[in-house]
């Protein structure tokens, strides 16, 4: 396993138990959008790596990632603290199922994600090729908490953002939902989809599993749940060997 240092640009406190970080991004590492590293922190002098999606669509020079804060988990009890300046290992071999090759050609496109499992779509809202594939790119953010809502303001503002807003043509669409505080939306995904309101709020047409495609990322007992969900209504999972009707990420960061 080869082993790439970058160097702590930027760190950003959403809440006491999320924030995120960009690091300098070696030329020679190289991703698909929606994958996973390994990256993590040599401690005592033995590397400690988590699996981490890459928030950063992969025509930027740096690279984001999103991440809880586990107070004794090995990995990140240290990584919270990380300033701008500071050393971060990073696997260089990128994987995972959250790629759009792996789904079949559809109409749209939703992207299905709870806490920091939001970091993957963060990279495949911003590839132009995410758009040309599909009608409409439907992302969905769940969380315990307002102040949770990683990305809130720039996922609003996406499709008028000046550089986005030439890729999305208008086609992105942005859902979040609350489960633990009074909000404009309130509830678990799972509840929005299996009680249908989730298409009518965002006023497009039915899900139909022959020509709509889903991206789940998220915690484990949301992931399966959607997985369960999606397979009643005919859809078919993916697979880094088959296109499917939907991909699941198994690899988690720290718990």
């Amino acid at each position: 396993m080869a082993l790439l240092e970058e160097t702590v640009l930027k760190v950003k406190h959403w809440t006491d138990k999320t924030f995120s970080f960009t690091t300098t991004r070696n030329q020679s590492f190289r991703f698909k959008n929606g994958e996973f590293a390994m990256i993590g922190l040599s401690i005592n002098e033995k590397p400690i790596l988590r699996a981490y999606s890459i928030a950063s669509p992969n025509h930027e020079d740096y690279l984001e990632f999103l991440s809880i804060k586990v107070p004794n988990g090995p990995l990140t009890s240290k990584l919270q603290h990380i300033k701008i300046g500071d050393k971060v290992l990073i696997n260089s071999k990128s994987t995972g199922t959250l790629v759009c090759d792996y789904l079949l050609p559809g109409r749209n496109l939703f992207l299905l994600s709870t806490g920091t499992g939001l970091a993957p779509f963060m990279s495949i809202i911003r590839d132009p090729e995410t758009y040309d594939k599909f009608d409409k790119i439907i992302l969905t953010h769940t969380v315990r908490k307002i102040k949770e809502l990683a990305y809130k303001k720039f996922l609003e503002n996406l499709n008028n953002d000046e550089i986005y807003s030439q890729i999305t043509n208008q086609k992105f669409l942005y859902f979040n939902s609350v489960t633990r505080e009074d909000y404009i939306r309130t509830g678990r995904i799972t509840e929005w989809i299996k009680n249908d309101r989730l298409w009518s709020e965002l006023n497009i047409d039915y899900f139909n599993a022959s020509i709509d495609r889903v991206m789940i990322c998220g915690s484990e007992e949301m992931t399966y749940e959607l997985k369960d969900i999606f397979e009643k209504k005919g859809s078919k999972e993916g697979s880094t060997q088959t296109q499917g009707g939907f991909v699941i990420e198994k690899a988690f960061a720290e718990k």
